[in-house]
């Protein structure tokens, strides 16, 4: 039996241990790796141009596509809401195992996204090969899109790994979809920590982009025995829509812009269209309606610099959200296939 003396020394060396400041910090490194380390200045030495080179990878895009701001911004939030923002949406099917880009949700994200961060990738591997990652440069793409077509500059900060995995059965109850209900989409935000009001926000990323026909099809034609369409649409944009969508089974591509009125701006006229039954999808609908959600698509539709400030705040929030680090992730020789 160990003697008194005995274990007042080792009580004493292990105080000694814990009061020791190398201790002290070596503990608070080990903690700090566990943390992803992002900074907007990350890429500062390791690839100086790293700025210069997406930016005139997006502007050339966007100029010769201006779908593409849309196209980004659909598919960084797709990428973000299934295990992280870690480029995972971007990886292509191999014979082995289907990957979630070709996950049901995921096949109508148009290709004019997925683009824009291969041309900024292929420049970028010039540059300063095997650095910057993918997760990284469809964050900044994203970013420098939505400012381009008016929307509101937020900081992007760096360092993101890319997924070591990419599976289309990790897709399904993680995205919101355009027939659900304001309850199960406001439960799939809260599900990833984001507020009533943040969901918000980031919807109001429709103010650019389309929607295709069929996503909304069901909402203006034989909607019920009394009406031909959902009563919530304004009757003769109800109109219009059947018009414009008519060919929509024969034609699967067919869509329309999700903002009529100002389609390629981003801007706060996408809630006033939605308060005046101008908005194309039933969640639109639903988010005028629903009592938790109808107080901030008033505040919004009166107020663009609240949208656009809650719009930054949210997508900062999004920007980090399951980003990788270290041993869990990887930086991709080519976005669309993992490394070997």
């Amino acid at each position: 039996m160990a003697s008194p003396l005995l274990h007042l020394l080792a009580l004493s060396a292990l105080l000694i241990l814990l009061l020791n400041p190398a201790f002290a910090a070596g503990g608070k490194q080990r903690r700090q790796r566990q943390q992803p380390y992002l900074s907007t200045s990350y890429y500062s030495k390791s690839c100086p141009k790293f700025e210069q080179i997406v930016q005139d990878t997006t502007t050339n895009k966007q100029i010769s596509s201006p779908t593409t701001a849309a196209a980004a911004l659909r598919l960084f939030f797709h990428d973000c809401f299934v295990g992280g923002c870690d480029a995972s949406v971007l990886v292509s099917s191999t014979r082995f195992s289907k990957s979630e880009r070709d996950a049901d949700i995921n096949l109508s994200l148009p290709g004019d996204g997925f683009d824009v961060v291969v041309r900024a990738k292929t420049a970028l591997e010039l540059a300063c090969p095997g650095v910057v990652s993918c997760a990284d440069i469809l964050a900044v793409a994203t970013r420098n899109l939505v400012v381009m077509t008016g929307g509101p500059f937020y900081p992007v900060k760096l360092g993101r790994r890319d997924a070591l995995s990419s599976r289309a059965a990790d897709v399904e109850g993680n995205l919101p979809r355009p027939t659900m209900s304001m309850p199960q989409i406001i439960q799939i935000f809260q599900s990833k920590g984001f507020s009533i009001q943040e969901m918000v926000a980031l919807t109001g990323a429709h103010t650019i982009g389309f929607s295709h026909c069929s996503e909304f099809s069901a909402n203006i034609y034989n909607y019920s025995k009394t009406s031909e369409s959902d009563p919530t649409y304004y009757p003769e944009f109800a109109r219009s829509l059947r018009s414009a969508c008519a060919d929509y089974r024969r034609n699967p591509t067919l869509s329309v812009f999700n903002d009529v009125i100002t389609p390629n701006k981003f801007d706060n006229v996408y809630y006033n269209n939605v308060k005046k039954g101008l908005g194309l999808l039933a969640s639109d609908h639903g988010m005028s309606s629903d009592p938790r959600t109808r107080g901030f698509v008033e505040l919004y539709s009166r107020d663009q610099r609240a949208f656009f400030a809650a719009f930054a705040s949210a997508m900062q929030k999004l920007s980090v959200y399951g980003v990788k680090n270290g041993r869990n992730g990887e930086i991709r020789h080519r976005c669309d296939a993992l490394n070997f």
